[in-house]
């Protein structure tokens, strides 16, 4: 029996050796399943979407181009969609989250059921965008578009259940807000899952998430390069901006929301926001912390403010208290464009001709120049004959040949220049006007004189 012992130990060495490979070849196979599986159920989520609300003309469009990358600013009308790509470099996976952008007339509000439904609610973020250009429009724009949202959630009629789940994890991502680290990834990274559920949680404060949308918001101030031309054109001061920063933080803390200032002008808070959009969204590590210090690059995540940072704020004001109305303190300057738009506006051309023409309806008719003549000649002591034959009659006179010129007639001061003339020239004729010869000069002058009044007249 020995020698068939010795048979077999060779033949049980050999299938050990082949049991051995097939043991690391599944589990060579094991672990690639695992590591696909993995990466599959880790791959960016499909379906983010980012609600974007502002007034016309409040830079909406133009920023969310800006973060796509397009240099266009292109407007539409009603429900506008983009979209922007997000890239994850640790697992190398891209997607899209869609941007949906509100009209600025609440006409479209009616719009927001086609980018909001009950089902993708859970996976959006709103944004609401105001105008740093113009800030006394900046509470009443916030008001509005967060009442736009809060009605629509309302109509979507969530399970009470599943609203208060969203609820629940809106407030459990303010208060396990922690500091982030100083390393500063340079590019987004999915952020490490832990375990640990015992982190402390601190209490909310009074006026903190009482308006819970159950989603995520974003207060974004766009154009804030505009700060330095308030200060020069409109005398806004430290006192103002810090005011305004303090009602936008305290209306932040009722939606638990975010704050921004950018400048697509100045590509200002651009990439900043980028990054915190995405963290929202997709959970990207983001170790930016807040940023109080410029005024025109203030940066708040949620979960950071409270009533007792924002009180710091109100030891700068000294002609305003915090609670005074926002639009008796922040007020809207008066156009001065009216003044300049009246005084180069021009009058119809019709209507000003009908005004000039009765205008010269209203004036006295200029005499003409027979009607000018015929008096004079109907008084004239002898007709041109007579004249010439040197027989004045008794009642005239060289002074009486000259017609006085009336003062209310057109060219009355030229008749009396030519009357004195003539005056000067018979007043130096020597001899007596009965004469011999005197009479005719005299004729001759008077009938000179009747001829310059008829010609020149």
């Amino acid at each position: 029996m020995a020698p068939v012992l010795e048979k077999q130990l060779p033949g049980a060495a050999g299938l050990g050796d082949n049991n051995k490979e097939d043991e690391e070849g599944q589990t060579l196979w094991s672990s690639i399943l695992s590591e696909v599986s993995t990466r599959s159920s880790s791959k960016l989520p499909s379906g983010k979407n980012i609600l974007v609300f502002g007034e016309d003309g409040s830079g909406k469009t133009s920023l969310m181009a800006k973060l796509q990358g397009a240099e266009h600013n292109k407007k539409g009308r009603g429900l506008e969609y983009l979209y922007l790509s997000v890239h994850d470099e640790d697992r190398d996976d891209l997607t899209r989250c869609n941007v949906w952008i509100l009209d600025g007339d609440l006409y479209h509000k009616g719009l927001l059921k086609f980018a909001v439904t009950p089902q993708s609610l859970p996976d959006c973020l709103a944004v609401l965008v105001v105008d740093m250009s113009r800030p006394w429009t900046i509470m009443e724009s916030m008001q509005k578009w967060a009442s736009v949202l809060r009605d629509h959630v309302d109509k979507l009629k969530v399970p009470p259940e599943d609203m208060r789940e969203l609820e629940q994890r809106m407030v459990k991502a303010f208060q396990e807000y922690a500091e982030p680290e100083d390393a500063t990834p340079s590019s987004p990274r999915r952020a490490p899952t832990s375990g640990d559920d015992e982190a402390v949680v601190l209490p909310l404060g009074d006026n903190t998430l009482t308006h819970n949308l159950g989603i995520p918001v974003l207060i974004v101030c766009t154009k804030c390069d505009a700060i330095s031309v308030l200060e020069k054109e409109h005398d806004f001061r430290d006192e103002h901006f810090d005011f305004i920063q303090s009602c936008i933080r305290r209306f932040s803390l009722q939606y638990g929301a975010g704050l921004i200032y950018t400048s697509v002008k100045e590509e200002k808070n651009l990439d900043l926001l980028y990054k915190y959009i995405v963290h929202k969204l997709y959970d990207f590590q983001f170790a930016t912390p807040a940023l109080v210090v410029e005024k025109d690059a203030v940066f708040i995540p949620s979960g950071w403010d409270n009533e007792k940072k924002i009180g710091i704020l109100h030891e700068n004001l000294t002609t305003v208290r915090p609670d005074d109305p926002f639009e008796d303190f922040i007020t809207n300057p008066p156009v001065r464009k009216l003044v300049h738009d009246k005084e180069i506006n021009a009058e119809d051309e019709q209507v000003f001709l009908m005004k000039q023409q009765s205008l010269l309806a209203k004036q006295p008719a200029t005499p003409t120049r027979g009607a000018t003549e015929s008096p004079g000649r109907t008084m004239s002591s002898s007709p041109r004959p007579a004249g010439r034959a040197g027989q004045p009659s008794a009642t005239s006179s060289p002074m009486a040949s000259v017609k006085k010129p009336d003062p209310n007639m057109k060219g009355a001061a030229n008749e009396g220049v030519l009357a004195n003339f003539f005056n000067s020239l018979l007043s130096k004729k020597t001899g007596s006007p009965g004469s011999p010869g005197s009479g005719a000069v005299g004729a001759g002058v008077q009938g000179s004189a009747k001829k310059t009044e008829a010609g020149f007249d």
